[in-house]
C-alpha cells in the first residue's frame, strides 16, 4: 500500500492511500498558499484537528459535496451535524478507531479551539494515522510537550509538525519534538502562510539533518511526496 502526500498550504494535506483520497484540515478558501480549489478535491475521509477557521476551512462544503466521513472531536461533530454534514465520527484524546482504510488514534495537542464565531470547539487534537505499511503522526497546532516521547514509542514513520512559532511551537522546539518522536521523515507545516508565522524552511531542514535522526521533507504548496 502506497501513500502519496500533497501539501495544500498551511496545515492542509491531501493523502492518497492506495488510491483512496483523504484530507487533513482542508483550509483553502482564504489561504494565500492554497494549492487547490476545494471544489476540485475529492475525499473519503476528512480528519479535522480543531475548530479554528484556518483548519476547519472548507470542511463543510467538501464533506457535503463528496459525502466524506469527517473524523473529529465530539463538539465539532455536533456543529457539523447542525451544518448539514451527516457522515461524521467523533473521537476524543487517547481513543482509537478503525475506519477501514486507516486506523486513527487521537492525541493531545496543546492549543485552543473555537469556531469562527468564538464558541467553544472542544479540545484540539493530533492524530496517529496507521495504514497497512506506515504510521503517520499529524501533530496539529501544538506546543512542544514531553509526552511526544510516548507517541514516538509507537514507531512513527512520518511526522507533520508545526514550525511557525507565535501560535504553535517554532523551529527550535520542533527539533526537540523530533528528538522525542524519532520519526524517519518529518514535514513542516503551519508556517509561511502569514507574516507572523513566516519561517525559513531551508534553514530548519539543515538543523533537522544535522541535529536529529530524521530526514526533512520540505514541500512547496502543491508538491507531493511518496511515502514508502
Amino acid at each position: 500500500m502506497s501513500t502519496k502526500i500533497t501539501w495544500l498550504g498551511h496545515s492542509a494535506f491531501a493523502l492518497e492511500i492506495d488510491g483512496h483520497p483523504v484530507l487533513i484540515d482542508p483550509f483553502l478558501t482564504g489561504n494565500p498558499l492554497a494549492a487547490a480549489n476545494p471544489k476540485h478535491l475529492d475525499a473519503e475521509i476528512i480528519f479535522l484537528s480543531h475548530a479554528h477557521g484556518d483548519h476547519l476551512g472548507d470542511t463543510v462544503d467538501i464533506a457535503q459535496r463528496t459525502g466524506a466521513k469527517v473524523v473529529t472531536n465530539w463538539e465539532i461533530q455536533a456543529w457539523l451535524n447542525n451544518q448539514g454534514v451527516g457522515n461524521t465520527h467523533a473521537q476524543n484524546t487517547g481513543g482509537g478507531f478503525d475506519h477501514g482504510l486507516v486506523h486513527c488514534r487521537f492525541t493531545v495537542a496543546h492549543h485552543s479551539s473555537s469556531f469562527p464565531d468564538g464558541t467553544y470547539g472542544g479540545n484540539p487534537q493530533g492524530f496517529v494515522i496507521t495504514t497497512q505499511n506506515a504510521r503517520i503522526y499529524y501533530a496539529g497546532d501544538t506546543d512542544l510537550f514531553s509526552d511526544m516521547q510516548l507517541i514516538g514509542d509507537l514507531g512513527i514513520d512520518l511526522a507533520f509538525l508545526p514550525i511557525g512559532d507565535n501560535f504553535t511551537m517554532g523551529p527550535a522546539d520542533s527539533l526537540r519534538a523530533i528528538q522525542f518522536i524519532r520519526p524517519r521523515f518529518v514535514i513542516p507545516m503551519h508556517y509561511k502562510t502569514f507574516p507572523v508565522i513566516d519561517q525559513d524552511a531551508g534553514t530548519w531542514a539543515n538543523h533537522v539533518s544535522n541535529e536529529t535522526g530524521a530526514t526533512p521533507i520540505v514541500l512547496d504548496p502543491g508538491a507531493s511526496y511518496d511515502l514508502n
